[in-house]
């Protein structure tokens, strides 16, 4: 399985994948560089609430695959983002309770990768990611999914906890994964949920933690303290699979 090119370098191509509507999802622009098409760039950038990071021209020239990128560079999503709206339908479609996964500011490609694997075979409706601090759709997170991405929707959205009461309202409710919260075992699991999944470092924000319904913990018997992101996801993927 292919995947297609993610850098996009140089500004027509720049213009051009904006206006082919191409997700892309960040931008690096030379740092004071101010001429026409580097400002029409922009313009498209803030129409597609794309986040520009103005950057020197070392670093411009690291992240070049060309050596050609006149200033620009552009990563483009390897795959279209769905709607959340898309993932309810899909739970409808299969007659299921929706089952959503979302992740706080995950920022490690593998971890997001190998989570969106897990919420394929758990059978869940899709995985929703925020805009910022965290890996968007690369090419590193396409293989880790082993596939798939084909398969299961991925959004992204601007602010989670926001999201998260939109689909409170739509009868959801959120179990977030932290160690200080109940055994999961011990929780009910059943009807349309949401699993929330902290950062490698932070675990869930505050903010977001506040609004979920339950806190979940997994029983630990050994002497290390966490377990990986994408393991913690896939074993309370599971109970809730498994209620």
């Amino acid at each position: 399985m292919r995947y297609e090119e993610l850098t996009i370098e140089g500004r027509n191509a720049v213009i051009e994948a904006f206006r082919s509507g191409k997700p892309i999802d960040k931008l690096f622009v030379l740092d004071g560089c101010q001429d026409g098409p580097i400002r029409t760039i922009l313009r498209e950038a803030k129409k597609h609430d794309t986040i520009v990071n103005y950057v020197a021209r070392e670093r411009l020239d690291q992240l070049s695959e060309s050596g050609k990128h006149q200033g620009v560079i552009a990563f483009a999503a390897a795959y279209e983002y769905a709607e959340v709206e898309d993932m309810l339908a899909l739970a409808e479609k299969k007659g299921e309770p929706p089952f959503l996964i979302l992740l706080d500011n995950v920022e490690d490609p593998h971890n997001l990768g190998a989570i969106i694997r897990t919420a394929n075979l758990a059978g869940a409706h899709g995985v929703i990611i925020p805009k910022r601090r965290a890996v968007g759709l690369t090419a590193t997170v396409a293989k880790t999914s082993a596939g798939a991405l084909n398969y299961t929707p991925v959004a992204k959205v601007t602010n989670l906890a926001k999201t998260i009461e939109e689909l409170k309202e739509k009868g959801l409710w959120f179990v977030c994964a932290d160690m200080g919260g109940e055994t999961m075992y011990n929780l009910d699991l059943k009807g349309p949920i949401g699993l929330v999944v902290g950062n490698e470092g932070e675990g869930v924000s505050r903010l977001v933690k506040e609004k979920c319904d339950f806190v979940a913990s997994i029983p630990m018997k050994g002497e290390i303290d966490s377990l990986n992101v994408s393991v913690a996801a896939g074993i309370l993927a599971y109970e809730i699979v498994r209620q």
